[in-house]
């Protein structure tokens, strides 16, 4: 959410940042409401002063036994004009909080124009994609081997599931295993087991609350299925004044995460790409305000190292402002190329949100002795694990249509070298 002080001060970069992104300039309207608020909260303010010298003139004539009546009818006037006031500021407050909260955050300068993922800009990329002879998509593949079916998923909660056994399963829960072993000893993040449902706070603190309902899986206990573990890793600094020297919180969780996928009808409907639920590996950083950018390229660097370690080949690009998200500020998409297809897939997106999250979650540190500033928090997935999965199936396909397993997943599976398709052994006659 935004800082209305801020807006009040910078006006055009507020509106600039907004048409930036496509949207419609909103300082006039929020300013307008600020100006009547602030009149209101003048006049609340004096008579709230007036009453408190009434109160004490009251107590002064009680003292010396003198007739007070006059005060009390004074005091009568007063009391339901400012009732009033604050019922009519009340109303403001609402009336701004219902825009802010829809705003998407301002982006940093770095962040390119553009409408949608054709205008991101391409950072570097890393590897060269292998030459395979008529590659074979993910889902072929997996079908072949008999461990990949759409059909059973289907069968048991509808299109876009997936069931996956044996060597893919393993191969899943390995991918899993290996990126938290790497975040967490090499990279000096906290592992979290975090509740898989939150409520409806939890999810406005991150910013999925209010715009993105449509996205989300609910029950009818109030709860939500997280879409990704940054709601909850995040959230997990609600309402707290930190100390500084606990900054930076570097945390991590794999979870599985529920997408209802809305307003993506048409796309990817084949195979792993965009499904309802699937598994990910969250990075979520808590830290001061002056090291966020910092902490984003280190963050990027994280994500990168786990395709680097499973050879994967990628890409990074700097979003535009027309396909970085709401809550954040800059983000940068790790892509990973995919041979079937002939080119490259998101598999990651890491990005520093600023004060934004924090401003709705009322997360701050004590800065001084007695001030206190909005944290900063930054995501980043490292990585999905069933688009990883999916990379590593395209990108290590044989001939003969098994997988050979890369060398640092080897020992998370139990020493194969390569997923086969099981041998089918005949009775004895």
């Amino acid at each position: 959410m935004h800082d209305i002080k801020w807006i009040r001060e910078n006006p055009e970069a507020f509106d600039a940042s907004l048409e930036k992104r496509g949207a419609q300039p909103q300082s006039a309207e929020l300013l307008k409401l600020d100006e009547e608020r602030r009149t209101l909260m003048t006049e609340l303010q004096t008579l709230q002063s007036k009453r408190n010298d009434i109160s004490k003139q009251v107590g002064i004539a009680k003292s010396k036994k003198e007739d007070a009546s006059h005060l009390f009818e004074e005091m009568k006037t007063i009391g339901p004009a400012v009732k009033k006031l604050e019922e009519q500021v009340a109303e403001l407050d609402e009336k701004q909080t219902e825009i802010l909260v829809t705003l998407p955050n301002i982006l940093d300068a770095s962040v390119p124009a553009g409408k949608d993922e054709d205008d991101n800009v391409e950072v570097l990329k890393w590897g060269e994609p292998k030459d395979i002879a008529n590659p074979q998509a993910h889902y072929d593949l997996g079908e072949a081997l008999g461990m990949m079916d759409f059909e059973m998923g289907a069968k048991l909660a509808g299109s876009r599931f997936v069931w996956l056994q044996g060597g893919l399963a393993r191969l899943e829960r390995a991918l899993t295993a290996f990126m938290l072993d790497t975040h967490t000893q090499r990279h000096n993040y906290t592992e979290v087991s975090p509740p898989f449902m939150v409520n409806e706070k939890a999810l406005f603190g991150t910013g999925q609350l209010p715009k993105f309902d449509e996205d989300l899986f609910k029950t009818d206990m109030n709860y939500m299925l997280i879409p990704t573990s940054e709601v909850p890793l995040t959230n997990s600094v609600q309402g707290e004044i930190l100390s500084a020297e606990t900054l930076p919180i570097k945390l991590t969780a794999a979870t599985p995460c529920f997408r209802s996928e809305a307003g993506s009808a048409g796309r990817d409907t084949r195979g792993m790409i965009r499904v309802h639920q699937f598994t990910k590996v969250e990075m979520v950083q808590i830290v001061h305000p002056e090291k966020s950018f910092e902490a984003l390229e280190e963050m990027r660097g994280h994500a990168e190292h786990i395709l680097q370690q499973l050879g994967l080949p990628y890409r990074v690009v700097n979003l535009c402002s027309g396909d970085i998200g709401f809550g954040a500020h800059k983000t940068y998409d790790l892509e990973v190329w995919l041979p079937a297809q002939g080119k490259y897939r998101e598999i990651s997106s890491v990005s520093n949100c600023g004060a934004f999250q924090a401003r709705r979650m009322k997360a701050r540190f004590r800065s001084g002795e007695k001030q206190t500033e909005f944290v900063h928090t930054l995501n980043g997935s490292g990585l999905a694990v069933g688009r990883t999965l999916v990379a590593v199936l395209e990108n290590y396909q044989l001939a003969d249509g098994s997988i050979a397993i890369p060398e640092v997943l080897q020992p998370y599976m139990g020493g194969q070298k390569v997923i086969s398709k099981p041998q089918e052994h005949s009775k004895a006659g």
